[in-house]
């Protein structure tokens, strides 16, 4: 606890500019008055001066002003919590993950979101094997919880290494804390390394379009992309798992997306929920909807031949059959599951 709040003063010292960290935002010093605010939309380009460089004026500039402040408090906070000691090529400490990680990924799995997990049998004791999920929840929550009942509730403990979008790789802090955790970038190098150590590989090939869409087209399955992770198993000779997760799709439900405040943060949506951002920080909190989460016997690949992986037809009849066996996963839990409270 000492040492938690030792990091917390010194995130909050680098981030008023006190200490190491003084000089880190020295726009927040800077008078906004006369910036010609009006509260709409700005042409793409229009800039203003400012210490720390040029900004566009207005609610441009809020925005702006706001991604440079979770920027710096990000960046604060990944100095002082270090790099640590990696155990594997790609950052993995089993020992952070176990001891920081898992008990707040916990919490929200026993308690908040009373997760029923099934199918474990389904999922070998060892050796590898390339878990394939859908993806919904404005935030990539279903990840965590997935993997923190694959290695609470599994027999064997087994940590599932999630394969994840860039976008988490380019955010100060967020990319140690996801590396330190099991994550990825995904890759198709990173992939078959991993399997061929024998890891569990998690892949959600709807990526932000199954996060990002609208709470309209909930438990509707998005596009599988071009198929790379059937590509992946059909070359490292692994089985393909699907997983169908239902309960993320509630924890914030995205009514609308601000383009505009997403163009400008670099983000690929800003969502609107019908409590965020109107509650700010509290908008935040995800509902506490019943999940379920259901592992499908696997979907072999041992029968493909060496080359099948470049095959178009091969790699999209393998991606359809995983990609229908998890839409009709969903709809049955959905079904089983009814109210989402």
């Amino acid at each position: 606890m000492r040492q938690l709040t030792a990091v917390a003063s010194g995130i909050l010292r680098s981030a008023a500019g006190e200490g190491p960290g003084r000089g880190a935002l020295p726009w927040l010093a800077t008078s906004y008055a006369g910036s010609g605010d009006q509260g709409g939309a700005l042409p793409r380009g229009s800039r203003i001066a400012t210490a720390g460089g040029t900004r566009p004026p207005g609610a441009a500039s809020t925005a702006l002003a706001l991604r440079d402040l979770v920027d710096g408090a990000l960046r604060a906070a990944e100095s002082h919590l270090g790099e640590g000691e990696p155990v594997d090529e790609f950052g993995f400490d089993p020992g952070f993950n176990a001891r920081v990680l898992l008990p707040i990924a916990r919490f929200f799995y026993r308690h908040w979101f009373r997760v029923q997990i099934r199918g474990l049998e389904h999922v070998p004791a060892e050796g590898a094997a390339l878990v394939v999920a859908n993806h919904s929840g404005t935030l990539p929550v279903d990840a965590l919880m997935l993997q923190a009942g694959l290695h609470d509730e599994h027999p064997a403990g087994r940590n599932l290494r999630v394969l994840g979008a860039d976008l988490v790789y380019e955010i100060p802090l967020v990319s140690v804390l996801a590396r330190r955790g099991g994550h990825t970038r995904a890759a198709p190098a990173n992939a078959d390394a991993l399997l061929r150590a024998g890891e569990v590989v998690g892949v959600f090939p709807e990526g932000f379009k199954g996060i990002g869409k609208p709470f309209a087209d909930r438990y509707q399955l998005q596009r599988f992309g071009r198929g790379g992770f059937a590509a992946t198993a059909i070359r490292a000779g692994v089985p393909l798992i699907p997983c169908a997760i239902i309960g993320a799709e509630e924890i914030y439900p995205m009514i609308g997306n601000a383009t505009k405040v997403a163009d400008l943060l670099r983000l690929p949506y800003f969502p609107i929920t019908p409590l965020f951002p109107w509650l700010g920080p509290l908008g935040m909190v995800p509902l506490p909807s019943r999940w379920i989460i259901e592992f499908c016997p696997p979907v072999p690949t041992n029968g493909y031949r060496p080359g099948d992986e470049a095959d178009p037809a091969a790699v999209f009849d393998l991606s359809g059959r995983v990609r229908g066996t998890i839409q009709r996963k969903l709809d049955d839990l959905l079904t089983e599951r009814g109210s989402a409270f």
